[in-house]
């Protein structure tokens, strides 16, 4: 497989050819879309589904399609409700010792945690609450919030399966968790699942994305051997969807799953390009992609009228300068919706 098959099989993997058509789609399709920054990962449906509006995908958090919750990685994710028990009993395990260790340093003893968690449980069991209404909550009873303390707080409280986060009037708010949290997701399955929204991926890709040991992941691979195809370290899945000779532009905002996907960019970024798009600091920055390689980033300013501007890495054709400029017009419309 040559790279520029890989590139534009993994776009077509993700929907960035506009294959979904409704954020509950996208995001299953996905398995998991990374939500530290929840503007963001709206912004990274919009790229997968064509004419989606902010309203849409906010009637989804609101009929419980769609919720927020630490998973992978002990890093926030957006998942279908369908898929969350599943993710939550595989990935979490794996961060727990890491949220208590954190907690210590933030000055929260474990009988404190446990406190904090039940008064958040409580405190949500009938309205959803933002993460300042709940710190307040929280401060109140005499355990610390300072800091980073009470982001911790939260994740445990979503480790132990006690809370979800949703949006709640445009915000996003924390709500009890009234999903199963004890289902069984095999390891087999999440390969499976992970490879329909990123084949081809390797055996260090899955691991790198589910947070979950290399070990185990392979020995699940093996498992799958029959039913998955090889091109050297590359898994792909026998059905999957034809690759065209070039996927459209795309504007991809900030911890877009197509660059998060795989343990190796480099791939979507040229290595000249790889500081300015991944400058450290856990931050990853949007970008501009042609046929499927970044070739640019940019940004947006939110407010009564959105403005997008494109930073390319070097002269574009004019072709696809003005492809680009469509795209930044559906952001500016995306935005703008309800």
């Amino acid at each position: 497989m040559t790279p520029d098959e890989l590139r534009r099989a993994r776009c077509v993997a993700q929907g960035l050819t506009g294959a979904e058509t409704t954020p509950a789609a996208a995001v299953r399709r996905l398995l998991a879309v990374q939500a530290q920054d929840l503007r963001a990962a709206r912004l990274a449906l919009r790229a997968r589904c064509p004419e989606l509006t902010i309203g849409e995908i906010d009637a989804a958090f609101a009929d419980g399609s769609l919720v927020v919750s630490w998973l992978m990685r002990g890093t926030l994710h957006l998942v279908h409700r369908d898929d969350h028990a599943a993710l939550h009993a595989l990935t979490t395990p794996a961060v727990v010792a890491r949220n208590q260790r954190r907690l210590g340093q933030e000055g929260v003893p474990p009988a404190d945690a446990d406190r904090a968690v039940a008064i958040i449980e409580q405190a949500v069991a009938d309205t959803p609450l933002s993460r300042d209404e709940l710190a307040r909550r929280v401060a109140a009873a005499g355990v610390r919030s300072e800091g980073q303390a009470m982001p911790h707080l939260l994740m445990l409280a979503s480790l132990r399966g006690r809370i979800v986060m949703t949006v709640h009037d445009g915000r996003p708010a924390y709500v009890r968790n009234t999903l199963p949290v004890k289902d069984e997701l095999a390891l087999t399955e999440l390969v499976r699942r992970y490879l329909r929204g990123h084949a081809p991926a390797t055996v260090a890709d899955i691991a790198a994305w589910s947070g979950l040991g290399v070990r185990d992941v392979r020995a699940a691979v093996q498992t799958l051997e029959p039913e998955l195809r090889r091109d050297g370290d590359l898994l792909d899945r026998p059905g999957r969807d034809s690759v065209p000779d070039q996927v459209p532009v795309r504007l991809l905002p900030a911890f877009d799953p197509y660059l998060l996907g795989w343990r190796d960019r480099g791939f979507a970024v040229p290595d000249s390009q790889l500081r300015c798009v991944h400058p450290g600091g856990g931050m990853l920055r949007a970008v501009a992609t042609v046929d499927g390689a970044a070739v640019g980033t940019w940004t947006l300013r939110r407010g009564p009228r959105p403005v997008v501007r494109i930073e390319p890495f070097g002269p574009l054709p004019a072709r696809a300068r003005a492809a680009l400029d469509r795209e930044a017009d559906d952001v500016v419309r995306f935005e703008s919706s309800t």
